[in-house]
């Protein structure tokens, strides 16, 4: 028998023959990522159902010095859970293990498994009168895994923080197959513990590198009475900016999303999601899509809104303004900010920057590299939009008007080159919630310091001696 069959033949018998994947046809989505960049092969597919299946699954591929690549939703944009072209990876699906274990709404917790579908788990806590604010475009397909690897942020960063400040504890399977931060199948969801490293806090964002989770406890809040969404028509980033501060200081602390979006963004949305339309009469070259979640009533959070808008059109901080009068209209305002990825992947190709920036400084960030760009590139067209509120911009570069996608890829490394150099020069972070992955690796080594880059090695090294929990990402 070769060794890779005696493999496979321990991980049927780990979890069973119809949860070992072989066959091209099972294989051929999980092994491509959602932008369709990469292109990966592996030796075979598997499905624990367990964190003892994925120990023992570890344990195996350890023994066969097989490297593992775990992989949830597969909605990463940077190819992170795509494994290598080499075939010789194990691929872990964690699909099976999507089960919300407990729900505690005296202690506003849930524990659930690092295959639940994120939508699920919102629903799973709405049962309870409670609320899981993360909250993404793919929500309906990522998992909670998936959103720990990466430390996922979302729409409600600037009221709830990023998944990080979401999570009391991690239970996750280690390279050589031990399991850590539960006793006796028991997780420690307390939220003050200080009895050594917090180790759960370096599987969050290490996409994979250091460990596999499998299964977690996250915060929850009491479930708001009343939530209201509009859109304000601004002329400029730095008139959001100055619109966002109004809004924290009227609002307070029922403000939980303050999302910039340019024009073009809502125009693709509008080509490629019929019927969504622009919501104002006339066209402004930028909107902000902000809500507040009220624990008082419908009436008093809707009074507060139109407040912040009746003062910013009358002081001309805002040029137009609708407030949602139904909840079917408030999705709809929605669809324009979730859809606009997916409009532009139905577009064509386009280079993505995943950035953050000191909020103050995202204006002339804006404004300086928009014009770096267009000096360099002539034509090209930005898709602008983002969680302003905490500083996050999607600030992505799409083919000029007639040019051809390959022309635009072929431009990449120069494109990337212009905008990470001036988000180094604003003080800002080539990443603020996708990840490294495949896809900044390189970059990574440039605005990283040496010493970071070194101390971060030497974690990886110690917690995987092999090199074989997602090899190629990140480091």
């Amino acid at each position: 028998m070769s060794e890779v069959s005696h493999l496979l033949e321990s991980l049927a018998t780990i979890v069973g023959k119809d949860n070992l994947k072989t066959n091209p046809a099972d294989l051929a989505g999980p092994l491509t990522d959602w932008r369709r960049r990469y292109h990966g092969k592996a030796c075979a597919m598997v499905l624990p159902a367990s964190t003892q299946d994925v120990s023992a699954i570890v344990k195996v591929c350890a023994r066969h010095r097989v490297p593992i690549v775990p992989q949830g939703g597969n909605t990463g944009l940077v190819g992170g859970a795509t494994p290598d072209a080499s075939g010789h990876s194990i691929l872990i699906k964690m699909s099976r293990m999507n089960h919300v274990v407990a729900v505690d709404p005296v202690g506003n917790t849930i524990t659930a498994e690092a295959g639940v579908i994120l939508s699920d788990l919102q629903a799973a806590a709405r049962a309870s009168s409670r609320l899981f604010p993360l909250s993404l475009a793919s929500e309906g397909s990522c998992t909670l895994g998936g959103n720990l690897s990466t430390n996922a942020g979302g729409t409600a960063v600037l009221r709830y923080g990023n998944t990080r400040e979401l999570c009391l504890a991690i239970e996750a399977v280690l390279a050589d197959g031990s399991v850590i931060g539960s006793r006796q199948g028991r997780l420690n969801g307390l939220r003050k513990d200080n009895t050594g490293l917090a180790l759960a806090q370096c599987m969050i964002g290490a996409e994979g590198t250091l460990g596999i989770i499998t299964r977690a406890v996250m915060k929850l809040f009491p479930l708001p009475r009343a939530q209201v969404t509009a859109l304000a028509a601004v002329a400029s980033p730095d008139a959001a900016l100055r619109f966002l501060e109004r809004a924290q200081m009227h609002c307070g602390s029922t403000l939980t999303a303050f999302e910039l979006i340019n024009e073009l963004a809502v125009t693709l949305v509008e080509r490629h999601f019929p019927p969504a339309r622009y919501p104002f009469a006339t066209r402004h070259p930028f909107m902000v899509l902000l809500e507040i979640s009220d624990h008082d009533d419908q009436a008093h959070a809707m009074q507060l809104l139109e407040g912040l808008m009746q003062g910013a059109l009358e002081d001309g901080m805002i040029g137009d303004a609708v407030i949602a009068q139904s909840v079917a209209q408030s999705k709809q305002f929605w669809a324009l900010r979730e859809n606009i990825s997916e409009a532009q992947a139905a577009e064509g190709k386009n280079i993505k920057h995943d950035i953050s920036l000191p909020i103050a400084s995202i204006a002339r960030f804006v404004e300086a590299t928009d014009a770096a760009l267009q000096q360099a590139f002539p034509g090209v067209r930005m898709v602008n939009f983002g969680h302003l509120g905490d500083g996050n911009l999607h600030y992505n570069v799409s083919p000029a008007a007639g040019a051809s996608d390959q022309a635009l890829l072929e431009k990449q490394d120069a494109i990337n080159a212009i905008v990470y150099a001036a988000v180094e020069r604003f003080a800002g972070s080539i990443s603020a919630e996708h990840g490294i992955g495949q896809l900044k690796r390189e970059a990574l080594r440039l605005h990283k310091s040496g010493a970071e880059l070194a101390a971060m090695a030497q974690i990886k090294a110690a917690l995987d001696p092999l090199g074989l929990m997602n090899p190629g990402k990140m480091l």
